[in-house]
């Protein structure tokens, strides 16, 4: 069963053109002249129920446009779109009763009022039944480990705690279709791992869809079964996140700290980004080989005091696909596009 389903969807906004100088501010505000701005441009995809889909794009590229339009904040230009079976502009109202958002950015927590507060007045706007609330309530507070601060005004929560209540509240109405738009930014790595948990478990148990944006790679990898890449209001890519980790995420880098200063490192697959003294930044291919075998390689001459491993990030990888499949206004090619 399709959840989201979206048919040419495009939005364009009116735009006021600047003039410089006082005749030309004169002018401007007289007689104003105006531009379209294409922010979407023929947009399609679909989602089923159930599924995790990644939503990214370098900013401005029109991911939080079309967001607004699933959403029914704003009203398209051209084409269609059905949430659960709702026009979204047209049935906001309905509509609103059966998704939930989270913006990473904005806050629809109660600032000066605890997240227990929030929780009671958003039972009262999505009209829940007073036991089916505290039960959904209660558990969401134990799966979510919000007990300890669940009085705390939420000014004085760290934005680890904040996030997991924001998710907790846009939660309480068992949403078919979850909007998650960078849930992650900003929070530390054990913070980003336990949410990562949370949203796999609810789409495991309650089979929400789930809509994410993020910039973190992390995310990607690890939530989603398909990622969707936007660009100049167009879709460059559409196929499953394997198919992307195979072709676009296949650079890692390693920072180590060494006992001792490495001399020259001639590894296949490995370039050195940096060397700082006993310091040393490493880009491995694992598409030529496994961070395993390299980091075998550098134990064999020099004993290795510390190391970490990261994903690239999010925008160098959509950077490696516009330059595999063309640069400018060329329309990119899609992978095996999933309907």
């Amino acid at each position: 069963m399709e959840s989201i389903r979206v048919e040419q969807l495009g939005k364009s906004f009116r735009m006021k053109k600047k003039e410089e100088g006082f005749i030309g501010s004169v002018r401007a505000l007289v007689r104003p002249q105006y531009t379209e701005k294409v922010a979407v441009e023929g947009v399609t995809f679909s989602a089923v129920q159930g599924e995790t889909l990644a939503f990214l794009g370098p900013n401005g590229a029109g991911k939080s446009t079309t967001i607004k339009m699933l959403t029914g904040i704003l009203h398209p230009s051209t084409g269609e779109a059905e949430v659960l079976g709702c026009c979204p502009w047209k049935e906001r109202n309905k509509l609103s009763y059966q998704i939930g958002s989270v913006f990473g950015q904005k806050s629809q927590l109660w600032y000066h009022l605890p997240p227990i507060d929030t929780f009671e007045l958003m039972s009262r706007i999505y009209e829940l039944r007073r036991s089916d609330y505290i039960k959904r309530r209660d558990d969401l507070i134990e799966r979510f480990e919000l007990g300890p601060y669940l009085h705390t005004t939420v000014r004085k929560l760290s934005l680890g705690e904040r996030m997991r209540c924001e998710i907790a509240a846009s939660l309480l109405h068992r949403p078919q279709v979850l909007f998650l738009d960078e849930p992650t930014i900003g929070l530390d790595v054990v913070v980003k791992q336990r949410i990562r948990e949370l949203i796999l478990e609810l789409k495991r148990e309650e089979g929400t869809t789930i809509f994410l944006t993020s910039h973190d790679a992390g995310d990607i990898e690890r939530l989603c079964d398909r990622a969707i890449v936007i660009n100049h209001g167009r879709i460059v890519f559409d196929n499953r996140v394997q198919v992307m980790k195979q072709r676009f995420m296949t650079h890692k880098t390693v920072r180590l700290v060494l006992e001792d200063e490495p001399g020259e490192m001639n590894l296949e697959g490995v370039t050195v980004l940096e060397k700082n003294g006993t310091g040393l930044s490493l880009s491995v291919d694992t598409g030529l080989t496994t961070i395993e075998t390299a980091l075998s390689q550098i134990m064999a001459a020099h004993r290795i005091v510390d190391v970490t491993v990261e994903d690239p990030p999010m925008e160098d990888i959509i950077t490696r696909m516009y330059g595999d499949y063309g640069k400018g206004g060329m329309e990119l090619e899609l992978l095996e596009q999933i309907g």
